[in-house]
């Protein structure tokens, strides 16, 4: 019984990544389809994020994923595709958005960050083990004497 089981889950999981592409998406050319396909797993659901858009149930996945057939089924190239969905969504539909320097920026921001901040704190310690106190007036320790006296 439990090895009938664990046969029914290998075989649900091995539909899953197809249920997100529906057939009347799919070109009846199989070389457009692949090419499709391949663009598909460059391109992230602008919904699920982190998702691609031929794993996401979003409509807009959805609408992302006819258009990029349509185009393909206009002669596109896949650069040109590509070049498209960026300048209507943005860097951000590229799963690995090009090396620029804005990417670098945002990249190495909180490297720098935390060394600036380590940083300050080094250098704050530092400050506070070098100064030494002020010796006391006259006055100041004659009241504390006094004052010692008194209490105790």
């Amino acid at each position: 019984m439990l090895r009938r089981f664990l046969i029914a889950c290998l075989f649900g999981l091995a539909v899953l990544p197809a249920l997100a592409v529906q057939p009347d998406e799919m070109l009846s050319d199989p070389a457009l389809e692949a090419r499709a396909r391949a663009l598909s797993a460059e391109l992230r659901c602008m919904v699920c994020q982190n998702e691609l858009i031929d794993d996401s149930d979003a409509t807009l996945a959805k609408d992302l994923r006819i258009l990029v057939r349509e185009r393909l089924k206009a002669g596109d190239s896949d650069e040109a595709v590509k070049a498209f969905l960026v300048a209507r969504y943005g860097d951000f539909i590229l799963l690995k958005p090009p090396l620029e320097l804005r990417t670098i920026v945002l990249w190495s921001a909180p490297f720098v960050l935390l060394i600036l901040g380590a940083g300050g704190i080094y250098a704050f310690s530092r400050r506070q083990r070098t100064s030494k106190p002020e010796a006391l007036s006259s006055a100041e320790q004659a009241r504390i004497d006094e004052i010692l006296k008194r209490e105790g």
